[in-house]
């Protein structure tokens, strides 16, 4: 940022980049990430992934959201990028922090809009394939991301009843601090 410089400004405690011209303060702030965790039938929509990072690996349709949309509007429209799904929300199933790359994750629990043809779906520009997955057949050793598996875990332990609070974080990380690929073998959350 040209004519910016890192300094503390006056009355903060952090370094931020402030215009030397006229103290303009610009804030750097984590990211939001949208997503679904799409059920049908007991199994989840799942997208490999067509882009890099992680490209290859499985995750849920998430991404981004654009200013101007709501949490919601961000997960509908990444799950129709990416998946080219039609869905519905049922409502937040976790909030997760990723500070080690500045990232605030959202996500639902969703379902497909109603479709005399059953779940309609197929791999959008950003993904390899896509598909449904029963909890057995998850492809635990490639899935993209920590959080992916957190997700996961929170729609297993939801079942498809009413949400309860949000999950977070797990105890072993968090402030999701681990890199992907961290992560070691299948879940082994029980269906509550």
């Amino acid at each position: 940022m040209s004519g910016f410089v890192r300094r503390i400004p006056e009355g903060d405690h952090r370094e931020r980049m402030v215009c030397a011209d006229c103290g303009h303060i610009a804030y750097e702030n984590p990211k939001v990430i949208v997503g679904a965790v799409v059920v049908a039938d007991d199994r989840v929509l799942l997208c490999r992934r067509a882009i890099e990072p992680r490209r290859d690996y499985w995750t849920l349709p998430a991404g981004y959201l654009e200013l101007g949309e709501t949490l919601e509007e961000g997960a509908i429209r990444e799950t129709w990028e990416e998946a080219q799904a039609r869905i519905e929300l049922d409502g937040v199933l976790g909030v997760f922090s990723i500070s080690r790359i500045g990232q605030v994750q959202v996500m639902f629990r969703a379902r497909f809009s109603p479709s005399s043809a059953g779940p309609l779906f197929a791999a959008g520009a950003e993904s390899l394939e896509v598909g449904q997955f029963a909890w057995n057949a998850i492809p635990w050793d490639s899935i993209a991301f920590p959080s992916t598996r957190w997700a996961l875990n929170a729609w297993r332990r939801s079942g498809a009843g009413p949400l309860g609070a949000p999950a977070g974080n797990p105890p072993e990380d968090p402030r999701g601090t681990r890199p992907p690929g961290d992560s070691i073998g299948p879940p082994t959350v029980a269906r509550e």
